[in-house]
């Protein structure tokens, strides 16, 4: 017998080839008109786009190493942030935090400010796009409204497309999380609550003003200093190495570099620090290795035997964050 035909159906009509595909239902038809599903089609264009992992995501933008610790290491932290085409009519600022109210992505004031929450989880791996995106769309969000969570197209713009690259960067590091509101001291019962839980699990934390993107911070325990750097990892493990083996690597009596983080694509040195040592107190010190570092990454010569053991242990307790 003649096995009977699968009907043909239609295909929507192709869409011109260099026109934008729609994102659509992964089960939806696709709209290029192939007849085929979104996630069999241009879907999984897209779906790769989405996934691949933009290593250094604020890499040219002012204070990449900041963007990092802000991002990773520090709990309450404000930026002013400086737009290309300077700010939409009805929108007096806009502020980089490191988290907001409820892990929302962003916050249009009643005032018409904006709020860009920069320790969310984002959907792709290009971080720099994600936050992008969510910032057009709080640009043109009703006022008193939060922002929520969405997909940057993968040929959206970069915070890089956004920001001035001439403008400052300069992070103001707070003691809990009043910014959230305008007007704190009249919040009411359940916004006091909310800001009294948070603030009760945030690390006392202080930029250090000596360094760049340098952060000290208190722990019940010990102190720590984490020092985000954008030097080439192998480069500054390399000095690290060796400025360990000629007993110059840490940052004053009872100190210790115990090891390093990684993160989007920098590498952040961590030193313990003794319960009683302050961030001013650890001023001098860093200033004073940043000028043996500057030293130790000028030296080109192979490692020794003991310096190479001293790098094996620095990489051995190495963390990545992300």
């Amino acid at each position: 017998m003649a096995k009977k035909r699968r009907p043909q159906t239609k295909a929507a009509t192709p869409q011109p080839g260099d026109a934008p595909i729609p994102v659509v239902g992964a089960r939806e038809p696709c709209p290029c008109g192939s007849g085929r599903r979104y996630k069999a089609c241009h879907g999984r264009a897209a779906s790769h786009a989405s996934v691949e992992l933009v290593q250094r995501p604020f890499e040219g933008l002012p204070g990449e190493a900041d963007w990092v610790a802000l991002r990773e290491l520090v709990p309450a932290a404000t930026v002013e942030l400086h737009l290309k085409d300077g700010l939409p009519e009805g929108v007096p600022s806009v502020t980089l935090a490191t988290v907001l109210p409820m892990a929302w992505p962003a916050l249009r004031r009643d005032s018409g400010a904006v709020l860009l929450g920069l320790q969310n989880d984002t959907p792709t791996g290009d971080l720099s796009r994600d936050l992008a995106d969510t910032l057009r769309r709080a640009l043109t969000a009703e006022p008193g409204t939060p922002v929520t969570a969405g997909r940057a197209e993968a040929d959206g713009p970069r915070l890089q497309d956004l920001l001035d690259p001439a403008g400052p960067f300069e992070p103001v590091v707070h003691t809990g999380f009043e910014f959230w509101v305008e007007n704190a001291e009249n919040a009411g019962a359940e916004v006091a609550a909310s800001l009294e839980r948070a603030n009760a699990a945030a690390i006392p934390t202080v930029r250090l003003s000596g360094v760049d993107a340098a952060y000290w911070c208190e722990t019940p325990e010990k102190n720590h200093l984490r020092w985000v750097m954008t030097h080439p990892e192998e480069q500054l493990l390399d000095a690290l190495a060796r400025l360990h083996v000629a007993g110059a690597s840490s940052l004053g009596e009872g100190t210790r570099l115990v090891g390093s983080f990684r993160a989007h694509g920098l590498t952040v040195p961590v030193w313990d620090l003794p319960s009683g040592m302050t961030a001013e107190d650890v001023e001098k010190p860093a200033a004073a290795f940043a000028e043996r570092l500057t030293g130790a990454l000028a030296d080109s010569a192979p490692l020794s035997a003991e310096e190479r053991r001293a790098r094996s242990g620095l990489t051995s307790r190495q963390v990545t964050l992300n």
